[in-house]
């Protein structure tokens, strides 16, 4: 159903109510152990514990936020600084997980708006999301008519029967049609200008961390349903305006720790083992603990070795499908503190196509306090890059000064500088989502009705993605438990599961040829 009000502007969200229920939980106390503690375990502890459930937090690094934590480092003079698995973006379509962040930020005044949302070639093409409409179908006609990446012969060569597919993502439906073919080919079918593609399109396929050719059609249609044709909250974004630990995940744990939740990090868990009497046990650390339900909020990696490790949990097709989760490639996160600044109209955040391996530039200080206090201390600035879908056989090293190199051609005033400090973040644990692959991954529910998984692995059959497919996950897991215990879930919000326009709808159905 949609709503006509809720935290955001589009009047066409899909409001998901609650499970009814009592309140809280009434009778006998049930206890949850959630593994790990990034996006869908928050979420999923915070949406059990503010309903009377017993919560144990189990995450194995000696921080919160999982691919979205902070942890301290100390800087070559001696100061102490946060460093971080880099930017990410809070769209305001991620209803879910905004809703998260409001239990202790409740007009999310620890976010801050970027202006823009900037994009650029190397062969010199910028587009910008600034004054694009933010409604569909403006918002897609305003960027071609905006951008330069567009021009009239460019669009006389585009295949508009196949493009027609865009104007009506429904979702499960859009897996049906599309996810066996691969992002690559699709974009192949559109016959889009050259640049336009890079700018428009694989900027989303690159938000997976993945090359076009691996990632599932399905997967980015959906991105640009959910962040371009399909929702009226426009491509401008928020970013904390202070490190992850400082801004989202501290107020959280003293939200959770006020509602009884035990939080421990570094703290690995073994294995998870369903007992005879109902329940499982968790060893973590060594340590044995009975529970009544548990949560599996795991990386890729993670829920893969944990299962591997509990050949009692679930049965052999569940066991199969979990093996079979893929990774990502490897990613590059390079934070450089600098000498001196860049210049003064350099934006917070900038995409980049063409570059090599360099996907986006972002400039710490427009934004992050701590880093804007270390930049007016020093006069310097702190720089961040990004290189996604890095070659399996690539060398760190290599990459490292790659991306430096790369910088130095999008900001030439930064060949002069000296670099201070450096920090890399060298990672491969994001899901993979294959041409094909969606049948078979995991949902929230498992073949015990007490075990579920949360996470932006699992499959959810909403239009979620990303951060918010995780935030969303978690508390569809609790609200799972909830249910099976009588107590009311907590409502979800989402951009509309289909096509906003009915026009553009009968348009997209009508026969190809």
């Amino acid at each position: 159903m949609s709503g006509t009000a809720g935290p955001h502007r589009d009047r066409r969200a899909v409001f998901l109510p609650p499970t009814p229920g009592t309140p809280r939980l009434n009778g006998r106390s049930r206890t949850t152990a959630v593994v790990g503690a990034g996006i869908a375990g928050l979420a999923a502890a915070t949406a059990l514990a503010e309903r009377g459930v017993d919560v144990t937090l189990h995450e194995r690094e000696p921080y919160l936020g999982g691919r979205v934590g902070g942890w301290p480092i100390t800087l070559y003079d001696g100061s102490t600084a946060t460093m971080s698995r880099g930017f990410h973006a809070f769209f305001r379509q991620y209803y879910n997980l905004r809703s998260l962040l409001r239990r202790t930020d409740h007009r999310l005044e620890r976010l801050t708006a970027l202006p823009d949302y900037p994009l650029r070639h190397a062969d010199g093409l910028h587009d910008s999301f600034r004054r694009v409409p933010r409604t569909p179908p403006l918002s897609a006609l305003g960027f071609v008519a905006l951008s330069p990446s567009f021009r009239s012969r460019d669009l006389l060569r585009m295949n508009p029967a196949a493009a027609l597919a865009l104007l009506d993502v429904r979702v499960p439906e859009i897996y049906t049609r599309f996810d066996e073919v691969s992002a690559h080919d699709f974009l192949d079918t559109l016959r889009f200008p050259p640049a336009a593609r890079h700018l428009a399109f694989e900027v989303f396929s690159r938000s997976f961390f993945a090359d076009p050719r691996q990632l599932s059609a399905a997967e980015m249609v959906l991105m640009f349903h959910i962040y371009f044709l399909g929702s009226a909250e426009g491509l401008l974004f928020d970013v904390p305006g202070d490190p992850f630990p400082t801004a989202l995940w501290d107020p959280l744990a003293s939200h959770l720790r006020r509602h009884g939740v035990t939080i421990r990090t570094a703290t690995a868990v073994d294995t998870v083992s369903p007992t005879p009497g109902g329940g499982f046990t968790v060893v973590a650390n060594g340590e044995e603990q009975r529970y009544d339900t548990v949560v599996l909020a795991l990386d890729t990696p993670g829920l893969g070795t944990l299962v591997a490790r509990s050949p009692d949990l679930g049965d052999a097709p569940w066991r199969a499908r979990v093996g079979r989760l893929r990774t990502a490639p490897p990613f590059l996160v390079s934070r450089l503190w600098l000498d001196r600044p860049v210049s003064r109209d350099r934006p917070g955040f900038l995409g980049t196509a063409g570059y090599g391996s360099l996907d986006n530039v972002s400039v710490l200080e427009r934004w992050e306090g701590e880093a804007a206090r270390w930049a007016a201390r020093t006069g310097g600035s702190v720089v961040e890059l990004h290189g996604y879908a890095l070659p399996e056989d690539a060398d760190p090293e290599e990459e490292t000064r790659r991306l430096t190199e790369q910088l130095r051609r999008v900001y030439p005033e930064t060949r002069a500088a000296r670099i201070l400090d450096a920090r890399h973040e060298w990672r491969r644990d994001c899901p993979l989502f294959p041409p094909g692959g969606h049948g078979d991954r995991p949902g929230v529910r498992t073949p015990h009705p007490g075990l579920l998984l949360a996470g932006d692995l699992v499959r959810t059959d909403l239009p979620v993605a990303l951060m918010e497919r995780a935030a969303t996950s978690g508390f569809l897991a609790a609200n799972t438990l909830l249910q099976s215990w009588g107590v009311r879930g907590h409502p979800l919000w989402t951009v509309p599961d289909r096509g906003r326009n009915r026009v553009l709808r009968g348009l997209a159905r009508l026969p190809r040829g």
